[in-house]
């Protein structure tokens, strides 16, 4: 038997249509509260999904599907074996949509941004943009609504996931540029994928027979 984190939330739905596209039988019921549940010889665990990358960092479970993004911002040590393909969404820098050709130019300036204030919930990630940029912003992280930072004078930009926009046009924000885009991945437990590889690769072979998009990358 292997466990299986699943995130909670937006993509939990799409992870568990996943496997059970791949011919494991997923029992998720979306009315249960239930966190554990088992099914076909596979335990799943239904995690935060910014928890999912540490459960499979630490052990607690020998694969996961949790967003890119996610498991960026994590900097956990995991094997990452496929992108899924479902859960698309971009990460970009925003701001209020009268600064954007100002900021594109100091942007393209470099040194001149060192007193940027940008809010964000990914701080890891906004902090890397930085330095390919090479630009030192104060970043401030922030739990809820990252919109609301230029609105009330906390921040001059944003860095968030977005997928549509519409979020940000509602808010008098619009995008400066995209720092880069994320969907769901498939990861492992370094370790589990030594003890465990003959049920992890019939995972990923069987998942890649359904359509989902390969990519593997350890």
């Amino acid at each position: 038997m292997i466990t299986v984190a699943l995130p909670a939330g937006r993509m939990l739905i799409e992870a568990a249509r996943a496997m059970g596209l791949a011919g494991y039988d997923c029992p998720y019921d979306s009315a249960s509260r239930k966190l554990i549940f088992t099914g076909d010889g596979m335990k799943y665990l239904i995690a935060r999904p910014s928890d999912v990358p540490v459960y499979v960092a630490r052990g607690a479970a020998d694969v996961g599907i949790v967003g890119k993004d996610g498991l960026s911002e994590s900097g956990e040590e995991v094997y990452e074996l496929m992108d899924l393909g479902f859960g698309r969404c971009r990460f970009v820098l925003a701001a209020p949509k009268d600064d954007i050709p100002g900021l594109k130019s100091a942007l393209d300036a470099g040194g001149m941004l060192a007193r940027l204030r940008i809010a964000t919930k990914f701080p890891s990630i906004t902090r890397e943009y930085a330095a390919g940029k090479v630009i030192r912003p104060e970043i401030i992280v922030l739990k809820g609504a990252v919109e609301l930072a230029p609105a009330i004078g906390l921040a001059d930009a944003i860095v968030d996931i977005v997928e549509s926009g519409k979020t940000l046009a509602e808010n008098g924000l619009g995008i400066v540029e995209q720092i880069s885009e994320s969907s769901a991945r498939l990861i492992a437990n370094r370790s589990s994928y030594g003890i465990k590889a003959k049920p992890i690769a019939d995972l990923m072979a069987r998942m890649g027979r359904s359509g989902t998009v390969g990519g593997g990358q350890r």
